[in-house]
């Protein structure tokens, strides 16, 4: 884009204080601020909206030409006519002189661009193949680790537990057989029960695919896997199984529609690659460890034993031992899943010889920037149903987590085809790159951050002689460690409060201090819910202003209210999931319904979700990153219907209602 005011430069994607990325020139250093992001630099933006709304009724004509569609711009009077404003109605996005923005009202805080980042705009790559570790060699060590820990806690547990070593032995055979055995053969009843999906003969699926996975099974001598189809607008693929010659497949109806011939495949070359590196026995392997160590620890905890029991203290020393031994031994398996899938990755790069096509998938089903190109080669039926999405490690990503999409950066409006929009991809990646929750996340995820697989997957084209599908600036403008160091204060805050109060109680046992407590761990709890759910206001924004914010988490939200088309459910197929997937003009995200109990939103998914698909909505919530981003719902809003969230308002009432018991207590026992 060209800058208005300067004409020949052209304008750079830079960040700012508020972790907002904008267009900047260099030169005379205006900024360019798309539909909507004006409102996230505010403190008040329905009132920054108020007075725009009122400047536009009293516009003149600009001088200055949109460096969107290169046609006049508006001029806006704001605040009476102390500071004028360039509009662009077609798009309606902003351009302001260098400083104006920190003219508007209720500015958060001064902006400042990090300039720095001109000297520093043209990513490094490396021209080899980026070293991934001897898969079989890494596997064998992970596998013989994890099982010397387990055998060496089970011999201390006979010796310690006076427990029978065949007791032992039988316990974590018994374990293994069931969860290999029966594994496979349960997913198949749930997806027949509880999900609407369909199996298919080969003949079913578009031709393409059909050739493509019978040339890989011919090529590494594997039987044909059994595919399944699930009928909703979401996109996502995973596999299971007890062996390559027994796999299945399944891939929702969304990842037909959303992506390209190329992209469907290589997404399937990727569930192949878990198939043929025998990822579903290795990882059902892996995972035993960590659920024999938790068995024992529930078994020791609840066991009971009548008369005086001399055995209690070696008992729970073993079922502490095991707890901690459970919970290091499952970041192993997290932590070799993810490696399994960048292997996945490479897998299908190779077979495909078009890493990029992958890239573009993972971007387009993780992040969202994807679109409907109905009409290729999708598999028809009279009436689209609802569908399930990716079950732990074997899925393309891991929703359980990501919760699922959100996107921005492709053209025209309800139309999600063709190539996605590099710079915006970039501001959507700089979120998995910079901030530190980003690292905490992926932790506690089966998938490696979608960045980091971009990473490797550009790598693997550049080596086989193509474009890098992406290249990121690693660069940050800041640490963002405050940010997220306050959070996670905010996050154990009532924790810590709670904890506190408790020992106190037990310490001096007297009914002060447990009221007294009651009211510290209200007041933290208030604390948190206040920052965690900031109610004053709520501005009209669309999902790529959203996914410009690199300073937001699961604690830290962005208020906001967005308009689109609920496209399905957010756990495709599941017929009681009560999350959706909402489209708008700018793309799609996952909205996260959520009541104080469980079983209301059970009763909501079961009976009262399906009229919302396919309607036209108005959601107002709260934007979250955790790692991918969602909106947890406060109201949703359709023609002659509105369904409120109330979880909000019970953190609320019971935080307040705590502080004031504890209050009139602690007052009623001093007088």
């Amino acid at each position: 884009m060209k800058c208005p005011n300067c004409k020949d430069k052209e304008l750079s994607p830079v960040m700012t204080q508020q972790g907002v990325e904008v267009d900047f020139c260099p030169q005379c250093e205006g900024i360019w601020l798309d539909k909507n992001e004006i409102y996230l630099f505010t403190r008040v933006p329905t009132y920054l909206k108020a007075k725009i709304d009122a400047a536009i009724k009293s516009k003149k004509n600009s001088i200055r030409l949109s460096p969107i569609f290169s046609r006049p711009m508006a001029e806006l009077p704001i605040l009476e006519g102390q500071i004028n404003i360039d509009y662009c109605p077609e798009s309606e996005g902003f351009w302001l002189d260098k400083d104006e923005i920190n003219m508007l009202p209720a500015i958060k805080t001064k902006l400042q661009i990090d300039k720095a980042m001109f000297e520093d705009n043209k990513p490094s790559f490396v021209k080899t193949l980026l070293p991934l570790s001897n898969l079989a060699l890494r596997s064998a060590m992970v596998l013989f680790g994890l099982y010397a820990l387990l055998s060496l806690f089970l011999i201390i547990f006979v010796e310690l537990g006076k427990i029978s070593a065949s007791s032992a032995l039988i316990v974590g055979i018994a374990v293994a057989a069931l969860q290999f055995i029966l594994g496979p053969l349960l997913m198949d009843f749930s997806l027949r029960m509880l999900y609407k999906m369909s199996w298919l003969n080969p003949e079913d699926l578009p031709q393409h695919l059909r050739i493509f996975i019978s040339k890989i099974c011919q090529d590494k001598g594997v039987n044909f896997p059994r595919m399944g189809i699930i009928l909703d607008g979401s996109p996502n693929a995973f596999t299971y199984g007890h062996h390559p010659n027994n796999a299945r497949i399944v891939i929702t109806q969304g990842l037909l529609d959303l992506l390209s011939e190329e992209e469907t495949e290589a997404v399937v070359a990727h569930e192949m690659g878990h198939v043929l590196h025998w990822d579903m026995l290795i990882m059902t392997l892996a995972q035993l460890v960590p659920l024999v160590l938790y068995y024992i620890y529930r078994t020791l905890i609840r066991l009971r034993i009548k008369g005086k029991d001399k055995t209690a203290p070696f008992r729970i020393l073993i079922a502490v031992s095991a707890y901690v031994l459970y919970t290091i031994s499952e970041f192993i398996v997290l932590w070799f899943s993810r490696l399994r899938e960048y292997f996945a990755d490479r897998f299908s790069g190779e077979v495909t010889g078009n890493p990029n096509a992958l890239a573009s998938a993972l971007v387009k089903i993780g992040y969202g920037l994807a679109g409907d190109d109905s009409g290729k080669g999708s598999i028809k039926y009279k009436e689209r149903q609802d569908t399930l999405n990716s079950l732990g490690p074997m899925g393309i990503f891991d929703s359980k987590t990501a919760n699922i999409l959100a996107v921005s950066g492709y053209s025209g409006p309800r139309s999600m085809g063709g190539e996605v929009d590099k710079e915006k991809l970039r501001g959507a990646a700089k979120w998995d790159l910079w901030n530190p929750w980003a690292a905490y996340y992926e932790l506690q995820s089966t998938h490696p951050l979608i960045a980091k697989r971009l990473r490797f997957l550009s790598n693997q084209s550049r080596v086989l002689g193509k474009d890098p599908y992406v290249e990121f600036n690693q660069r940050r403008p800041e640490s963002y460690w405050d940010d997220f160091l306050l959070d996670l204060s905010i996050k154990a805050f009532p924790f810590i409060a709670f904890v506190a109060s408790i020992t106190l109680f037990i310490v001096k046992k007297e009914a002060f201090f447990l009221w007294f407590g009651a009211f510290v761990f209200g007041s933290a709890y208030l604390i948190h819910t206040l920052f965690s759910y900031p109610d004053s206001d709520f501005p009209v924004l669309n999902i790529k202003n959203l996914l410009s914010k690199i300073k937001v988490s699961a604690i830290r939200p962005v208020p906001c209210l967005i308009r689109g088309k609920i496209i399905g459910r957010g756990v495709p197929g599941l017929i009681f999931s009560e999350d959706f997937v909402m489209q708008d003009e700018t793309g799609i995200i996952f909205l996260d319904y959520r009541q104080p109990l469980g079983i209301f939103n059970f009763l909501f998914g079961l009976l009262r979700a399906a009229r919302y698909i396919n309607e036209e909505v108005e959601v107002v919530g709260w934007y979250r990153r955790a790692p991918v981003p969602y909106i947890e719902i406060k109201k949703l809003k359709i023609a002659h219907k509105e369904s409120t969230c109330f979880v909000y308002n019970t953190k609320l009432i019971f935080s307040i209602a705590l502080i004031i018991l504890g209050f009139a207590k602690v007052l009623s026992i001093i007088r």
